[in-house]
Order: structure tokens, then C-alpha cells, then sequence
């Protein structure tokens, strides 16, 4: 069996959900010397309400390790990813491969793993971005349903499917439609169906004398079933069987995952929930006859239902439905299992079987299970592996010149790629109007009014890099407003200080073009935009001021609206920005100090959302 390897697997469910092959495979890898990390189910579609539960399971098992990442035993570790639940964006996608990238590498680092096998279940778009992102050794997919039939959102995932069937080095499939469908993208394609833990389903060493407490009283015979109660169960079927058959009880061992209000109904009906793989044996070994009632769709001809083995394993007889991998198991092994395609026929081939078993036939079952278990599989599989290793390891060292010589070309055209994407950008910048376009949802201009007050944020070094420039401009322009009466008071707001303070010098340039100390009033903390609206505020409101002219540069209206818009509802503010200002001169086309500023605004933008200023 493999050994000594690095295992990354991008599992289509949750380490605690319904113990599968999911976590059969990975504890045995695990088990047998092999590093894994479990990546817990990304998602198919978008959560809603039903899903809170889940949401809620998947943040507490997120705080309960480092990042998302636990320990679950010897050489097996889960990460439990908190990201946007949004599969099919792109945004989404490339910044949840950002979160889980980081906190994967890091991981990885620290075990010292540089080529892992990937082993992937999802074939969704967030596993391929994984799957193109991380240094391997080897693909693994293991395509375990019909996607498309699903759900409509599962259905989206069938074009990313494709790409990782064609990136995989091995694929595993459950079913002769998938190994078919599989085989169009994939020489390498294996069929390998679910198997059985022997160790656990094993009738020898199973303790007899044990039954659980909920199964214990039901009365005799049972019928059982055992496994997640989702929409392909026939419950036309199970209403068929119960109705007919009011002396036999049904227990169904397992999750409620659909509506099972038309089963409730019935007495003879008994819903036990689900229960830790370790416990089912003594469950299934308290049926009388094992049923998998399932509906015949695009969905379960798809399917081995691997609790058949589990029952055959305990010696139980199974009547099943005609699932297509179930008849083929049939003609394999004989008349060990029923099967059938008529709800009249099921009634009565478990009424047949009531008549009496045979010490051979339950044998013969055993036997059959025993071939099926997953130490064969897993064996084989990892034969299959090893060979695909070192098949990559030969064809490395015969190829390594071609190979040497494709990582440059590649590396030639991402360098052209980079140069040419850096000409564009530079001529889209400089010599087109983009940046202007870019920077026009930033400006905010309106008409002067006669107010309370002139308010002017200082410049600082602003946006021109250096002190004084925009501070000239802002005075001048508060100076002139003045003199043309819109208002009788000038307040300056700056703390920044340069050899003297800004405020400071805004009110020695004012009083030198004309306008009288007394009518000038001072703010001389602030060093942001945000400080300058929480700080000249109260000098307002100590004035008694509720309208005023605001100055500031062009491009930063914008961010002192959204401030004064959340801290200072109560008073009413004129933008007026500082008219043909010489920074942002358009004459010469854009600079690069201009690309600056503008970039910083959105900047301070984003920031101050998520500070939760504006």
C-alpha cells in the first residue's frame, strides 16, 4: 500500500458528514504512513437558511484549529475553510483561493511537503484554481456522481470537470456510465466502487450480545435501511411496503436531508437518525432483511450504493432496486441479493425471504463482501499510484531536455505578456483620457452659496508630495470665496506640520491677501480627512455653524462626503474643490505623482469602510 507521501484531498464533504469513502481512503493513507489534508466541502452552490447549521458546524470547527487547520489523528489533518460563498464568481473565487492558498502553503511548508498527491472528489472551479496553484506530484480524480444530475447549481461545475479530468493523472470511477464518460477526457480511467471496512462490518468479531438502546424494543421482523434520506429514496416505494406489511417495522438509520412528512404517517415507520459509522454494525445487525429503495434516475444509474456491501458483510439479505450497478453486481456474485422493478415484486421477494435463509447463501455473502472490502481497493488503487509515480519519475529524466526547454518558453512568453501588458497600461495612463475617466466618480463639485462658515482641509503634502503647494491653492481659493461674500468666516483644519503647522500657515497666506485675523478660526489635530471632519465639527458646533463651503483637493471630495455623510448628518455641506488646480493640470497628460494620488484616494476609501468610517 502507498507510503510516505503528502496527500492533499478536495473532499465533496465535511469530515463529520456521513462517514464515505472520503474518509475510509484518507484514514487509511493516513493509517498506512501517508500525510493528509483533508479539505473540507468548498460548496456547489450558494448557502441559504437551510444551510445555518452548517454555516454555524463549519465556524466552530474553524476556531477550533489554527486557520481552519485541526489535527484528527496520527498524520490526518482537516481544514475546515471559512470563505465567500459565492462558487461561481470569479471575484469570489480568486479571493477564496487567496485565503485557502495562504493558509495551504503555509501548511505545507511547515511539513516540509513540496509535491503532493492531489486527490480530488469537487471538480468544481474553486479546485481547479487549487489544483493549477499548488506544485504536485499527482492528480487523482475520483468521480463519484453524475454532477448534472444533482442539482441545477451541480450542473454548473461540468465545464471545470472536464479541465480536471484532463489534468488528472489517474481517475477512479463508481459506475460503467461514469467510466464512460470519464474515458472521452482520460486514458487512465479505473473503475473502483465503494467498498466495505471488514474490520468493522465483520459478523465474527461483532459483540452479539449488544444492541442499541433505540432499535432494542422495536418489534420484529425489521426491515432496515441505512444511510441519508435524501430525494432518491422511493417513498412511493417505502409507503407501498409499510402499508402492506403493518406487523414488520422499518427503521431507516441515518440524517433526514429531505421532507418525510407522507412516512411520519405511518406507525410501523421508525426514523433513528443518524449515528457514528463505529455504531451502525450493531444497527444493520438487527435487520431481519436490508432494503436501498431507490429511485431508478439520471442520478442512481450512476451509483454503487456502498452500504450494499456493508450489509452483505453481516451476512444480511438485500433487496434493492434495479440500480444499474447493483444488477451488474448481481450477475457477478448470483442470487446473494434481490433485485427488482416493481414495488409489488419488492413486497414480495422480502415476504420470500421471511420464509427463511441458508447457512450458505449468508456465507456466500460474506464472502462476496470480503472481495468488495476496502483494503482490496485501496491496495489496488495504490498500486496503481506508485506505478504512475515512477512512470512520472522515468519520463522526467529521459524528457529533461524538452522539458528544460518548455519552462522557457513559457517563462519568454510570460516576460512578452508582462512587457506588453506594461506598454498598454502605460499608454492607456499617460496618453488617453482613462485616468481622468478613472478618477471623475472621486471629484464632487457644486455652485458656492452663502454659509455659515469656509471650511479648508489642509493640505499637508497632500497630493503633490511636497508642503505648501495645495495649501497656496486652498487659501487662495477660501480667500477669494470671502471676498466675494459667500461667508464672513474661514476655518482652516490641519494638525500637519512641516518646520510650522499647515493650519498656521493657511491663516498667515489669508491674512496677507486681505482677509482680517478675526474672522479666521483654527483646527490643528487632525492628520486625515476623517480627523478633519470629527475635529472642525466641533469647532462648528461650538460656532453654532450649520452650513459650510468645503475646500479640498478635486479628488478628494468624494472620501469627505462619505465621512461627513455617516459623523456630521446635522450639517449641510457645499462642496467646492479647488477650481483649476495646478497638480492635476491635464495639459501635459497624466504624471505619475497624479496616478498616485488618485490610487490613494481609492485606497483611503476602501480603508475607511472597512475601519467603518463611512
Amino acid at each position: 500500500m502507498l507510503k510516505n507521501q503528502d496527500i492533499i484531498c478536495i473532499s465533496s464533504i465535511d469530515w463529520d458528514f456521513i462517514w464515505q469513502g472520503h474518509q475510509e481512503i484518507m484514514s487509511t493513507l493516513a493509517k498506512n504512513g501517508n500525510r493528509v489534508l483533508f479539505i473540507e466541502n468548498t460548496g456547489v452552490r450558494t448557502p441559504g437558511l437551510r444551510d445555518i447549521s452548517r454555516i454555524r458546524d463549519r465556524i466552530k470547527n474553524w476556531f477550533k484549529g489554527v486557520k481552519g487547520i485541526r489535527k484528527e489523528k496520527e498524520n490526518l489533518y482537516v481544514f475546515s475553510p471559512v470563505i465567500l460563498p459565492f462558487p461561481y464568481s470569479r471575484i469570489a473565487r480568486w479571493i477564496n483561493k487567496y485565503l485557502m492558498l495562504s493558509v495551504i502553503e503555509k501548511w505545507m511548508k511547515i511539513m516540509d511537503s513540496d509535491d503532493p498527491i492531489i486527490w480530488v472528489f469537487l471538480p468544481t472551479g474553486m479546485s481547479l484554481d487549487l489544483l493549477n496553484s499548488i506544485n504536485k506530484r499527482l492528480v487523482i480524480y475520483y468521480c463519484l456522481d453524475n454532477f448534472k444530475a444533482v442539482s441545477y447549481y451541480a450542473r454548473k461545475i461540468e465545464r471545470y470537470e472536464a479541465k480536471i479530468l484532463k489534468k488528472s493523472d489517474l481517475v477512479f470511477v463508481t459506475a460503467d456510465i461514469l467510466y464512460n464518460r470519464c474515458k472521452k477526457y482520460s486514458e487512465k480511467v479505473y473503475k473502483f466502487p465503494f467498498g466495505v471496512n471488514i474490520s468493522k462490518f465483520n459478523i465474527d468479531t461483532l459483540d452479539h450480545s449488544f444492541i442499541p438502546s433505540d432499535i432494542k424494543d422495536i418489534r420484529r421482523p425489521i426491515i432496515g435501511f441505512s444511510g441519508g434520506v435524501r430525494k432518491w429514496i422511493d417513498i412511493d416505494l417505502m409507503k407501498h411496503l409499510a402499508k402492506s406489511n403493518p406487523d414488520f417495522s422499518f427503521v431507516i438509520v441515518g440524517p433526514l436531508q429531505m421532507d418525510v412528512r407522507d412516512l411520519s404517517f405511518f406507525k410501523n415507520i421508525h426514523f433513528l437518525g443518524q449515528k457514528n459509522h463505529d455504531e451502525l454494525p450493531y444497527y444493520i445487525n438487527r435487520f431481519d432483511v436490508a432494503i436501498i429503495p431507490y429511485l431508478l434516475n439520471e442520478f442512481t444509474e450512476c451509483i454503487f450504493p456502498a452500504k450494499l456491501t456493508e450489509y452483505l458483510a453481516l451476512g444480511k439479505p438485500v433487496v434493492s432496486t434495479n440500480l444499474p450497478e447493483v444488477v451488474k453486481f448481481k450477475e457477478q456474485y448470483g442470487d446473494i441479493i434481490y433485485t427488482t422493478d416493481s414495488k409489488e415484486n419488492f413486497n414480495f421477494m422480502i415476504k420470500k425471504i421471511m420464509q427463511g435463509d441458508n447457512e450458505i447463501i449468508i456465507n456466500r455473502r460474506i464472502a462476496a463482501a470480503k472481495e468488495n472490502s476496502w483494503s482490496s481497493r485501496i491496495e489496488k488503487m495504490s498500486q496503481l499510484i506508485q506505478e504512475e509515480i515512477e512512470k512520472k519519475k522515468i519520463d522526467r529524466e529521459v524528457r529533461w531536455k524538452e522539458n528544460l526547454t518548455n519552462l522557457y518558453r513559457v517563462a519568454r512568453k510570460k516576460i512578452w505578456s508582462l512587457a506588453i501588458s506594461c506598454i498598454l497600461l502605460y499608454f492607456l495612463l499617460f496618453n488617453t483620457p482613462f485616468l481622468w475617466f478613472l478618477a471623475s466618480p472621486l471629484k464632487i463639485s457644486e455652485a458656492p452659496q452663502k454659509v455659515d462658515a469656509i471650511l479648508v482641509f489642509g493640505g499637508g503634502v497632500g497630493e503633490t508630495g511636497s508642503p505648501g503647494k495645495s495649501t497656496i491653492e486652498r487659501t487662495r481659493y477660501a480667500a477669494e470665496l470671502y471676498k466675494q461674500g459667500y461667508s464672513n468666516k474661514i476655518l482652516f483644519s490641519s494638525g500637519y506640520t512641516y518646520v510650522y503647522n499647515d493650519a498656521e500657515n493657511m491663516k498667515l497666506f489669508a491674512i496677507s491677501m486681505g482677509v482680517p485675523e478675526k474672522d479666521i478660526l483654527l483646527e490643528q489635530k487632525a492628520n486625515s480627512a476623517y480627523e478633519n471632519v470629527i475635529f472642525s465639527k466641533k469647532v462648528l458646533n461650538q460656532n453654532n455653524y450649520r452650513t459650510v463651503l468645503l475646500i479640498s483637493s478635486p479628488y478628494n471630495m468624494m472620501r469627505s462626503k462619505l465621512v461627513f455623510d455617516k459623523l456630521s448628518k446635522d450639517v449641510k455641506v457645499i462642496y467646492v474643490p479647488v477650481n483649476n488646480s495646478q497638480f492635476y493640470n491635464r495639459d501635459e497628460g497624466a504624471r505619475l505623482e497624479q496616478i498616485k494620488a488618485i490610487m490613494h484616494e481609492y485606497l483611503g476609501i476602501i480603508y475607511y469602510w472597512v475601519k467603518g468610517y463611512i
